[in-house]
């Protein structure tokens, strides 16, 4: 009999690269060698029997095959997680509640989520989207959350104060699971070079990142104007898409229509932000710990 399916090792490569967009930065995630996972990939596009990569200098991009295998591969993966998991006595259920800052991975954070309940099937998840600040000052005994998930920028002395914004607050750090390069965005139909004063699209100034850049821009002085105010990051990305200005945001967040404003023209150097997964609680459930350690792989 005939064997028809994929080797798990394989996937798991392919899904790597095509989610860093490189064999090299893939191999990293899967702690394997270029020439070991561009074998491997050479057997799975055998298997397939037709390319799943377009190679260029600048890396790969799926093709139209490669795309409907990765959605695949996912779902393949998780399931095969969930079965390892069961077994070993791991498996989740219940109900989890989760807050996520809106600057993480906007494009992405469905999909995580999604692979994540495929993995545990039994796990019911309640999402919310909160701003950093309330997520971080909520997370107490009486939160309406078990797990939260906020960024934290990354300046001089915030390693020694622990929260990442150098405030000196000793709020705990919790786990990083990602760190991002902060960036100045706009439209990527807009002229390369804009004239002052700057005009800013900015979220509310309950927002720390948004209070972060006014401040810097007011100490050094450079000029700037508030064209635009958005509730939300997907409001801000909307707006800086249509060309009503610049605005900042971290990496993962700039997304099609929207670049990063090409250097030299006149705005500030960024510092870079890290998503922390926030510690647990005293007298957490073992469901929510275990839950918070799991989901540190799919969030990094």
């Amino acid at each position: 009999m005939n064997w028809r399916g994929f080797d798990l090792g394989q996937l798991r490569s392919f899904v790597a690269v095509a989610e860093a967009g490189s064999v090299s930065a893939g191999s990293e995630r899967v702690f394997l060698s270029q020439s070991s996972v561009s074998e491997q990939l050479k057997k799975l596009e055998a298997r397939a029997g037709q390319p799943l990569f377009v190679r260029s200098k600048q890396g790969v991009t799926a093709t139209q095959a490669g795309a409907r295998l990765l959605d695949h591969a996912r779902r393949i993966l998780a399931m095969s997680e969930a079965a390892f998991e069961d077994l070993q006595g791991h498996s989740l259920d219940g109900e989890l509640r989760i807050a996520i800052t809106d600057y993480y991975r906007p494009h992405d954070i469905a999909r995580i989520l999604k692979t994540f309940s495929e993995q545990y099937p039994r796990l019911k998840l309640h999402v919310t989207v909160l701003p950093s600040a309330t997520i971080d000052e909520s997370a107490g005994a009486d939160a309406a959350f078990d797990i939260g998930l906020s960024l934290r920028l990354v300046t001089p002395g915030s390693r020694r104060h622990g929260n990442g914004s150098g405030t000196g607050s000793a709020r705990a750090s919790g786990t990083v699971v990602r760190r991002e390069k902060l960036l100045w965005a706009i439209s990527a139909e807009a002229p390369p070079h804009v004239s002052t004063p700057f005009p800013l699209v900015l979220l509310p100034s309950t927002c720390q990142l948004q209070r972060f850049v006014v401040k810097r821009l007011d100490e050094l002085k450079v000029p700037y104007l508030i064209a635009h105010s958005a509730s939300g990051v997907a409001g801000l990305q909307l707006a800086l898409k249509a060309g009503l200005g610049i605005g900042c945001l971290n990496e993962s967040s700039i997304g099609p229509g929207v670049v990063a404003c090409a250097p030299g023209v006149g705005l500030p150097a960024l510092p870079s932000v890290e998503f922390h997964l926030l510690p647990g609680r005293a007298g957490e459930s073992e469901r929510v710990s275990s839950a918070r350690n799991a989901l540190v792989r799919p969030f990094s």
